[in-house]
């Protein structure tokens, strides 16, 4: 016989991952109806402007999905697991955390942000970034860690409950820091010697690597 305390246990835990997991999708599929209506609104919008402006919505399955815009995409992305956080983190030695442990496992939506040349052209070697994730529990409080313009401060986290303006807002700040994030040219030295062999491939499948920051420590620029 399996001793109740065990048997409690993991039914307990079973239970609070898949209900987190739930909350996460449903999320997550708010997430995907907005940008859907926020790309919408672009794109009549640009018809009064200059039609040679492309905004584009693309589902890529049930846990991922795309938008294109300019000369960007981000790509939202679901995790089907569910995490919670180190001991060291921040979030752990929040109150809201200390009064139910719960509390501390999470969903996780990602954003993540590529050039559109690097899949219009299959450049596979070009760099992207994860500009913003959020982090969603079984009350449905949330927050983010990112870049400034996107992420919250994990204080809030007892207080920042998940709702359809927070996540239009959200998709917003991550297209508006996206468009801030220009491509930077790599220091001169770093890309003055090329080899046959990289030129012939770069000619070939376009593998000459690109990046926003590719030359540069994108963890520095945070300020």
């Amino acid at each position: 016989m399996i001793p109740e305390n065990i048997l409690q246990h993991v039914f307990n835990k079973a239970i609070l991952k898949q209900d987190i997991y739930e909350q996460t999708l449903d999320v997550f599929n708010i997430f995907r109806e907005r940008t859907k209506a926020i790309i919408t609104e672009f794109s009549e919008h640009a018809k009064q402007i200059n039609n040679s402006l492309h905004f584009e919505f693309r589902n890529r399955g049930d846990y991922e999905f795309e938008v294109r815009f300019a000369s960007d995409i981000l790509i939202f992305v679901m995790h089907t697991n569910i995490f919670e956080f180190s001991r060291d983190h921040e979030v752990m030695k929040t109150s809201y955390i200390k009064e139910n442990k719960d509390r501390s496992y999470c969903g996780v939506i990602n954003i993540y942000n590529f050039l559109a040349d690097s899949f219009n052209y299959n450049r596979d070697n070009d760099l992207g970034y994860l500009i913003g994730r959020v982090f969603i529990n079984k009350e449905r409080h949330y927050f983010i860690e990112g870049k400034k313009e996107i992420g919250l401060l994990y204080n809030n986290f007892h207080s920042s409950i998940i709702s359809v303006d927070s996540i239009q807002e959200i998709i917003q700040s991550a297209m508006l820091y996206t468009v801030n994030f220009d491509l930077l040219t790599p220091p001169y030295d770093e890309v003055k010697v090329v080899s046959v062999s990289e030129m012939k491939a770069a000619f070939d499948n376009s593998k000459l690597a690109t990046g926003k920051r590719l030359g540069f420590r994108f963890q520095a620029d945070v300020e």
